[in-house]
């Protein structure tokens, strides 16, 4: 970590400031211009709702969603998936957004503080979002271009797990951020690398493992789902229970 410099709020994009996925939004909004069919987008949905669920982080599953999240857009236009990009966030991205997590973000902003989100999506969506929102900048996963279409390959790795403390780290580094007082939020517990690289970690949505760290750690948590209130009874209980049983926890959750 760099010990000077100034303060950076990096945020996870998705089920952290956005209620679902925006890769699948971004896919759907395709499908529904006809840029291919039901049987394309449903191995790309299969591949993305397998990986999201398992949170698995095996080479072979990761390389698996790599393969899929790019074959979508692979052969298209870099300007003209650009374009479908601006309105799919009219159409999809902006009606998703949680509100709560936004205030967040601007408050960084009115502390004079800069927010870059750090996510998976490909860096060219994640750009945009970012724009739209007035925020600072966006780290993605890039998709590799030739000639100004999109080949269907990475540009990189995935932006996910170890990859976004690697992003963010690289990031410090070349514009002078420094992470010791820098913010950092997520829902996913596959995001603790991205979580511990910053001195003020913070949960938004967290699922279950997350929630369970965050409490055994004093993060702060921020529940924005319509079920919050029935977690908020049982959640905290079950939580604080598993917090004493960190011990139990695969090494990669303890470990920083």
């Amino acid at each position: 970590m760099t010990n000077s410099g100034k303060r950076v709020a990096f945020f996870d994009v998705d089920n952290t400031i956005l209620r679902g996925s925006t890769i699948f939004l971004l896919g759907r909004g395709m499908y529904q211009r006809g840029f291919f069919s039901k049987r394309d987008i449903s191995a790309f949905v299969l591949a993305n709702l397998r990986y999201r669920l398992t949170g698995a982080e095996s080479p072979e599953e990761i390389e698996k969603f790599q393969n899929a999240a790019c074959d979508f857009i692979g052969g298209h236009n870099v300007k003209e998936i650009e374009a479908i990009g601006s309105e799919i966030y009219d159409e999809f991205v902006s009606p998703a957004l949680w509100q709560g997590a936004i205030d967040i973000a601007n408050q960084h902003l009115a502390n004079g503080e800069e927010v870059w989100l750090v996510t998976a999506t490909p860096q060219d969506m994640a750009v945009l979002i970012a724009k739209r929102l007035g925020f600072t900048g966006a780290l993605g996963t890039k998709a590799e271009v030739i000639d100004g279409a999109y080949t269907g390959k990475l540009g990189g790795s995935l932006l996910h797990g170890k990859q976004k403390a690697v992003a963010i780290k690289e990031l410090a580094l070349a514009q002078g951020i420094d992470l010791a007082n820098s913010y950092a939020y997520s829902d996913s517990h596959n995001d603790i690398p991205l979580l511990t690289s910053v001195g003020k970690p913070a949960v938004i949505n967290p699922d279950t493992l997350l929630q369970i760290r965050a409490i055994h750690d004093n993060w702060p948590i921020h529940d924005f789902r319509r079920a919050r209130a029935i977690k908020a009874f049982f959640g905290p209980v079950l939580a604080r229970l598993a917090a004493c049983l960190t011990f139990l926890l695969p090494r990669r959750l303890r470990s920083k």
